[in-house]
């Protein structure tokens, strides 16, 4: 049913929208908290993945183990392509900073409204599981994507929309443009798309969420981590009892 990936997409621009308001009215406090909101969506995003995402797939198809693959690498060369695309054709700064979380975190985003459709599809539990790790670091997101516009030149006012439009209005866009097309296929090609979901949401973890959390060095982020680990292996022990 179209109105649970939705809504999860329009709760996800909501997370988005309180971040980007948050910090262009109290910079400090949310810059020094956001952290821990995107550690503990890491820890639910990763052990999501792994423990139930992951084994979903593969029983629903055994070519998934490629796709997941594929997933993971596919998100990863997209996010490189751009920034060597961008620092190669123009000049790295300022246009950089104000260009790629436009098109990066908006294609993101949009890819994020289609795993929302895999895995609500599905079933409603997988897309909970999924959704509540992806809605948690869309605030920190919302953070990241005005304050890299902002730093870019642009003006608060103008940061904050562009910011908006790139990391909160693709996520619904994204579901109302795959839905279509990904509530048509059958079980076997469902279950490739979950493994490439699961292959994107563990790159996003692993690879851009974790890094971040590492750069800012906080003393109570390995808690918040575990904390986020904890939740996601509870919520997949008692789907499984």
């Amino acid at each position: 049913m179209l109105w649970q990936p939705l809504t999860a997409s329009i709760l996800a621009s909501v997370v988005t929208a309180a971040g980007i308001f948050t910090i262009s009215r109290f910079r400090e406090w949310s810059k020094g908290r956001s952290v821990y909101m995107m550690s503990f969506a890491a820890g639910i995003l990763i052990s999501v993945s792994f423990l139930h995402l992951i084994p979903k797939s593969f029983s629903m198809n055994s070519s998934s183990p490629g796709f997941l693959l594929a997933g993971f690498l596919g998100l990863y060369l997209v996010n490189r392509m751009m920034k060597m695309y961008f620092c190669e054709e123009y000049e790295c700064e300022p246009y950089v900073t104000g260009m790629i979380p436009i098109i990066g975190i908006g294609l993101h985003s949009f890819i994020d409204g289609l795993i929302y459709v895999v895995t609500f599809k599905v079933d409603v539990l997988t897309g909970v599981l999924a959704a509540i790790g992806m809605v948690l670091h869309e605030f920190p997101e919302g953070i990241v994507s005005y304050s890299m516009l902002k730093s870019g030149g642009l003006s608060r006012g103008r940061s904050a929309v562009y910011a908006f439009i790139a990391a909160g209005l693709t996520t619904p866009l994204g579901v109302l443009l795959g839905y279509p097309f990904i509530t048509k296929i059958g079980v076997p090609q469902l279950g490739l798309a979950l493994a490439v979901s699961a292959g994107a949401l563990v790159y996003a973890g692993a690879s851009h969420l974790l890094p971040s959390i590492e750069k800012e060095n906080r003393k109570f982020t390995v808690l918040t981590l575990a904390v986020g680990v904890l939740v996601a292996v509870a919520m997949v022990f008692f789907k499984n009892r």
